[in-house]
């Protein structure tokens, strides 16, 4: 019997013979790469190791793979940043979430992109659960970073001076910035300069 984190809207049926995070971690990959509209249910078969059939079955068609996709996507980044911002000062968590986002903008892994920041491109204007995912997502670690900022005021590491909420509205400019630019295989080569010129927003 498969394991998953989410039904994907799925009705009640024979128990699925695969692991649906497993299918849709391999999808993911698809979607970074290719993009929504470029991507085929036959790409998506190749890719899951699965027959067309059993995505149909499980999942309706390839939009709900799509989301269900999008959704796992961002539990597994969301359990990402919470291990590297875990420990140290508040300043030290934020300069590991900056460092975070520029290693995940280099390399092949920047080169397949991220899958929010690629669907709030070819989506969101046109598909509005896309379009509340994508806000949601952005809202969600805009509040982290500001709440980072403002447990760094307390603790005496990040000055007192700066604006919490505009200073986490910058750098999620920047750090989404980051993976469009990493897509065209131009982010910045050097990590520990890069994240030094961006703490300067702490300053």
């Amino acid at each position: 019997m498969a394991k998953s984190t989410q039904e994907a809207g799925r009705p009640r049926g024979r128990p699925r013979e695969f692991d649906v995070d497993e299918a849709l971690d391999k999808a993911i990959r698809v979607f970074c790469e290719q993009g929504y509209n470029a991507t085929s249910i036959g790409d998506l078969a190749e890719a899951m190791g699965l027959a067309s059939g059993s995505i149909y079955k499980a999942f309706r068609d390839k939009r709900a793979v799509f989301l269900a996709a999008l959704d796992r996507y961002k539990l597994l980044r969301n359990e990402q940043l919470a291990s590297v911002a875990r420990t140290g000062s508040a300043r030290d968590r934020l300069r590991a979430v900056l460092g975070f986002y520029i290693d995940s903008s280099k390399g092949v892994e920047g080169r397949r992109g991220c899958m929010f920041v690629g669907s709030a491109v070819e989506l969101a204007i046109v598909d509005r659960e896309v379009a509340a995912r994508v806000g949601a997502s952005l809202s969600r670690n805009e509040a982290f970073l500001a709440d980072l900022i403002r447990q760094g005021q307390v603790d005496g590491s990040v000055s007192g001076k700066i604006n919490p909420e505009d200073t986490a509205r910058i750098m999620v400019c920047l750090t989404q910035g980051l993976r469009v630019v990493g897509k065209s295989g131009r982010a910045p080569s050097d990590t520990s300069a890069a994240v030094d010129i961006a703490m300067k927003l702490l300053a």
